[in-house]
């Protein structure tokens, strides 16, 4: 992924740009790296990286998440918690990068900024999981 030296608040500013990416693509059923090229403004290199990156992942990422979430099938997931948990998934498999602990936290605080009040306890819990088998 592109440019590491991002700085923390960028990089949470980034994780919401691509939340919103992740999103559109997913309401107007188009490609998030599509949705990236047809952005007014330029979408910055974390954001844009980490959009496509997670494309690329996603069959990888929504195994995981078949596999940790017992009884909630990734395409029965609310929409938000369901990208919120593929970005900190990706995060925790494929960037060594970002501690454990951050790739948790930005996720149950995004999820906790727009989804339902029990999405922070749910995604908090399989993130957690995951993190258990991909850094042990």
């Amino acid at each position: 992924m592109a440019d590491d030296t991002v700085g923390v608040g960028s990089r949470r500013e980034g994780r919401e740009t691509v939340l919103g990416i992740l999103y559109e693509a997913e309401i107007t059923e188009r490609a998030p790296s599509v949705v990236v090229d047809a952005q007014a403004l330029p979408v910055d290199d974390f954001a844009a990286a980490m959009v496509r990156d997670i494309e690329v992942h996603q069959p990888e990422l929504d195994e995981l998440l078949e596999r940790y979430s017992k009884g909630w099938a990734v395409d029965r997931m609310p929409i938000i918690d369901r990208l919120v948990l593929r970005m900190g998934a990706f995060e925790l498999c494929h960037r060594p990068d970002v501690p454990s602990g951050v790739a948790l936290s930005e996720a149950v605080d995004l999820v906790s900024q727009y989804s339902t009040e029990k999405s922070s306890t749910f995604v908090n819990g399989l993130l957690a999981r995951i993190a258990e088998e991909v850094r042990p």
